[in-house]
C-alpha cells in the first residue's frame, strides 16, 4: 500500500503536471513559466523544482503518467506459458497508443513543438526499471542480467519509435497530425528483440 507522504508526493506532481498542460494549451508552451505553473497548482517555484526537471517535462508527464507501471503490470499478469514476447509487445502497444485519443489535443501540441518532442521521446527511459523488475519476476531470473538487459533494449527500441512517430515530416518545423501509425512504428522497433525475449524464455 502506497503510504501517505507518497500519495502527497503523487498528487502534488499531478497537480503541476496538469497545469503545466492546462497552461501550455491556452497560451502556447514557450509562454509559460516555471512561476506560472507553480502558481496555478499552488505550489512555490523550489517545490515545483523538486518534481520537475523544466517546463516541458511537466506538460508530457501529464501524457504520460503511471504508462510504464501498467506496461509492468500487465507483463506480471500475462500467462507464463503464454509467449513472453508477444506479451511484452501487446503491452507496450496497448499503453503507448490507447490512451492517444483521450490525450488528442495535448500530442497535437508535443508534436509541433521541438522541445517538447525530445522531451517525449525521453520518456521512455522511465519503461526500464519497472519492466526489468516485471522481466525478472516473469523468468524467475531476480539475480541475473538478463531482464535488466532486455529492459533496457526494449525502452530503447520505445524511444526510437517515439522518436519517428513524434518527428515532423520535411523538417523540424514542419507540422505532424498524430496518426494511427505508432503502433506499427512500436512493433517494427521491437521486432529485433524477439528472439532475444524468446531465448529468455527457454
Amino acid at each position: 500500500m502506497t503510504g501517505l507522504r507518497e500519495r502527497k508526493k503523487q498528487a502534488t506532481r499531478t497537480a503541476l503536471s496538469e497545469a503545466a498542460l492546462r497552461l501550455a494549451l491556452e497560451r502556447g508552451p514557450d509562454n509559460v513559466r516555471v512561476d506560472d505553473i507553480a502558481e496555478a497548482a499552488g505550489v512555490s517555484p523550489r517545490t515545483y523544482n523538486n518534481y520537475f526537471p523544466s517546463r516541458e517535462d511537466a506538460i508530457v508527464f501529464a501524457v504520460t503518467t503511471d504508462r510504464e507501471q501498467r506496461v509492468a503490470d500487465a507483463i506480471r499478469a500475462a500467462d507464463r506459458s503464454a509467449r513472453l514476447a508477444d506479451a511484452v509487445l501487446e503491452a507496450v502497444v496497448a499503453q503507448y497508443t490507447e490512451p492517444v485519443e483521450d490525450h488528442r489535443e495535448a500530442l497535437l501540441l508535443i508534436t509541433t513543438s521541438p522541445a517538447l518532442r525530445t522531451a517525449y521521446a525521453g520518456t521512455a527511459a522511465a519503461l526500464e526499471h519497472p519492466l526489468a523488475e516485471a522481466l525478472a519476476d516473469h523468468l524467475g531470473d531476480a539475480e541475473g542480467p538478463t531482464a535488466q538487459v532486455l529492459a533496457a533494449g526494449v525502452a530503447a527500441a520505445v524511444r526510437i519509435a517515439l522518436g519517428q512517430w513524434a518527428r515532423p515530416a520535411g523538417g523540424s518545423s514542419g507540422f505532424v497530425v498524430v496518426s494511427g501509425s505508432l503502433a506499427d512504428l512500436l512493433r517494427a522497433a521491437l521486432a529485433p528483440l524477439v528472439p532475444a525475449l524468446d531465448a529468455a524464455q527457454r
